[in-house]
């Protein structure tokens, strides 16, 4: 039987977290944002330099992978993005239509087709890496040049000899596994959030009976319990959008977990088959 909601918190950064609110609000649901990964400019002058060299120089790799909507809007944040100087041959990479969507606006400001874009189909039974690869694998050849555009996490080092930026490298080495020459663009930071009083409110309500969290990254989900260490979440919902997520939510100890695909339309079917709205 489908459980009463009193709280749903959307847990996306700052932007979209707003969007997906207003979205679940016009539903009816009793949608609240408590961002719990702030995102920022690199902190890195070797970072930032990167990201201008690729933003001039993006048509020099066959294909570009945005692993996120947050890499495509701070890689195409400022005017420095070049134009393509005909012809070219570049792809771009999306995991997910959400993604794909933001890549097609950035792309069509720059005379960009939206042909260009490979993404997971719409009926995808997930939108990640693994989805995405049978798409773009038969692009990948020995010699391709791949430029994988993501963010890194505040002081936390990278690997000596990685790509730059921190991230699952699953499709990273399904490429240099063909040959590929991969390299990384960190176009963004994550950070960790700071608490005010009415968040920490919010939290304390959000650990009660009726309260569903909505994750949609396990680093957002691994950010809450760093900043409630002490928080029990035995008595409320997360609602997960992917696997790897749905174990981390049981390792937090969150009394139900509940998977859905990533798109909102998925996850307003999966609220209306499992709570009520107030």
């Amino acid at each position: 039987m489908p459980s009463r909601l009193a709280r749903l918190i959307v847990t996306r950064p700052a932007g979209e977290a707003a969007h997906w609110v207003q979205a679940l609000r016009a539903q009816g649901w009793p949608a609240q944002a408590l961002p719990l990964i702030d995102i920022g400019e690199p902190a890195s002058v070797e970072a930032r330099a990167a990201l201008q060299f690729w933003r001039a120089n993006w048509s020099q790799v066959d294909a570009l992978l945005f692993v996120s909507g947050a890499a495509v809007s701070h890689f195409f944040a400022e005017e420095a993005v070049a134009r393509p100087l005909a012809p070219f041959k570049t792809r771009f990479w999306a995991p997910g239509p959400g993604t794909a969507r933001q890549l097609e606006q950035a792309l069509g400001a720059l005379g960009i087709a939206p042909e260009r874009i490979d993404s997971p189909a719409a009926d995808a039974a997930q939108f990640d890496s693994e989805h995405l690869w049978p798409v773009v694998a038969p692009q990948v050849v020995a010699g391709s040049r791949i430029l994988i555009v993501r963010g890194s996490t505040m002081e936390a080092p990278a690997a000596e000899g990685s790509v730059p930026g921190h991230g699952r490298d699953w499709l990273i080495r399904q490429c240099e596994a063909r040959g590929a020459r991969v390299e990384g663009c960190v176009a963004y930071e994550r950070r960790p959030p700071v608490f005010d009083d009415a968040d920490r409110a919010l939290v304390a309500q959000a650990t009660l009976a009726g309260s569903v969290w909505l994750f949609s990254s396990s680093e957002a989900l691994a950010a809450l319990c760093v900043a409630q260490p002490s928080a029990r979440w035995t008595a409320v919902t997360a609602l997960v959008t992917h696997p790897r997520i749905a174990q981390a939510a049981r390792n937090a100890g969150f009394g139900r977990v509940i998977e859905s695909r990533p798109s909102l339309p998925d996850v307003l079917r999966v609220l209306e088959s499992e709570c009520t709205a107030p």
